[in-house]
């Protein structure tokens, strides 16, 4: 409709500012959570590249001494939404069970992903307040970890 490619092309006249503001929050992130290396895997981008992420992806270690699931759940009660990330071993997933298909390996890294991997947004829309929030609430997990 009309109304939807105006909106569209008032975005597009943002388009900087929220790359901008994706890249800086990641960053924010990335230098905040850099010091738990130890029991996180954090993402970084691919040589020559310079990406406007989605999402900050991490991956908590085998041996971080807390799952996935135990971080998930205690950023989601300090109100930091999380995501899983669904990619990794799709054989795992409801959707694709019972489907014809050939393995080739053990797949024992894209189950970490299934298994270990979520992500928090780098939405353009949050401030200040709201990472500081964010990064906090990381922090007082770790405290406890």
């Amino acid at each position: 409709t009309d109304m939807q490619a105006a909106i569209g092309c008032a975005q597009l006249e943002r388009l900087e500012e929220f790359i901008a503001a994706r890249k800086d929050n990641f960053a924010a992130l990335q230098a905040a959570l850099k010091q738990y290396e130890d029991r996180l895997i954090l993402p970084r981008a691919t040589e020559k590249s310079d990406p406007a992420w989605f999402g900050f992806p991490i991956t908590v270690r085998t041996d971080a001494g807390f799952t996935r699931n135990e971080l998930t759940r205690v950023l989601e009660e300090r109100q930091v939404e999380t995501r899983n990330l669904f990619c990794g071993n799709l054989l795992r997933h409801p959707a694709y069970e019972g489907i014809r298909h050939r393995v080739a390996g053990e797949l024992a890294n894209t189950d970490v992903i299934t298994n270990d991997t979520f992500f928090v947004g780098v939405y353009p829309g949050i401030r200040a307040p709201q990472m500081a929030h964010m990064l906090e609430s990381f922090a007082a997990f770790m405290r406890e970890h």
